[in-house]
């Protein structure tokens, strides 16, 4: 069984690239912490998921390699992540609207 050692020549991140990723997600680890003893109100719940949403981003473009995947794999990433948009936008549509 042969490796494809130019698929992993072709997308080879560099080592530094790494060590940003993973000093971005120390800052934003802080800043977690950070405004978790800040009151923002109502907008305590919109801060927080902007946070995790950026850190999950960069796990999963960097450390699990998607930034380099073709278009299929993509389908298949987005297209759960726009069922949860729809589920939340259809839960926060019920409570409001009760």
């Amino acid at each position: 069984m042969a490796i494809n050692t130019a698929h992993a020549e072709k997308h080879h991140t560099a080592y530094l690239t790494y060590v940003f990723v993973w000093l971005a997600l120390t800052v934003l680890t802080l800043i977690t912490i950070w405004v978790s003893y800040i009151d923002f109100g109502v907008l305590n719940i919109i801060v927080a998921l902007s946070v995790a949403s950026v850190k999950a981003s960069l796990v999963a473009l960097f450390f699990m390699h998607l930034k380099y995947e073709d278009t299929m794999t993509w389908v298949f990433v987005l297209y759960p992540l726009g069922l949860l948009a729809l589920l939340i936008g259809l839960t926060i549509s019920d409570v409001f609207y009760r």
